[in-house]
């Protein structure tokens, strides 16, 4: 039996994994147009992917991994510069699709490959983002918790991370789909066009943190 000291910490954790997945970022603007442009299964693995490294860095802020924590610290720049080339390489490509070129390959190419495609780019987004595991420990900090949670407690948390997460993902794929039939190809293309822009800008924004990090470590 789950006791109500369980379920609180689950309660904890789901609403900790809401707090880290709903702000408007480059996953959900990904998983937006994916759930416009190819249903809210496409949509939601793409946030599926980055519900599982939140769950990952959240394991690591709840478990108080020191070793992992420095590393992810000490390599910051690194992991800036990845997820900086990552991003704009995805705004190009983003801004440059077109709605009925984006149905025909989608009726033409199996699903699977599709599905694995979004859910390795949330991840891929999510893990190579450091400002994620910065925002766990902050949000730990907040609610009172840390690395000195016992083994159960912070099991418990991580699976209420995981099951917010995927919550809050599954809710905005189901959303934008449900209003789906509103927004024409035009505005398909726009949407395409913002996107792209906002992501390069999230790109440049996580490069130019690193090159700024990198002159900070040369000069001293």
């Amino acid at each position: 039996m789950v006791g109500v000291h369980g379920l609180v910490v689950l309660l904890q954790g789901i609403v900790l994994g809401i707090a880290i997945a709903a702000p408007v970022g480059p996953i959900g603007l990904l998983c937006i147009r994916r759930t416009l442009q190819h249903g809210p299964l496409m949509g939601f693995f793409t946030g599926f992917g980055a519900a599982v490294a939140d769950t990952i860095y959240g394991a690591i802020a709840a478990f108080g991994v020191s070793a992992a924590l420095d590393f992810l610290q000490g390599h910051e720049i690194a992991f800036q510069l990845v997820g900086g080339i990552f991003l704009i390489v995805v705004a190009i490509r983003t801004f440059r699709q077109n709605p009925e070129d984006e149905e025909r390959e989608a009726a033409s190419a199996p699903d699977t490959p599709s599905f694995l495609g979004g859910f390795m780019t949330g991840l891929s987004l999510t893990l190579t983002n450091p400002a994620t595991i910065m925002a766990f420990i902050a949000i730990f900090a907040g609610f009172g918790l840390g690395g000195n949670l016992g083994r159960v407690d912070a099991s418990t948390l991580v699976a209420g991370v995981f099951t917010g997460a995927s919550l809050w993902w599954l809710a905005l794929s189901m959303g934008v789909a449900a209003v789906r039939h509103r927004i024409s190809d035009k505005g398909l293309t726009r949407l395409n066009h913002c996107t792209g822009v906002a992501l390069a800008c999230f790109g440049v924004w996580a490069l130019g943190m690193a090159f700024t990090g990198m002159a900070g470590w040369a000069m001293s």
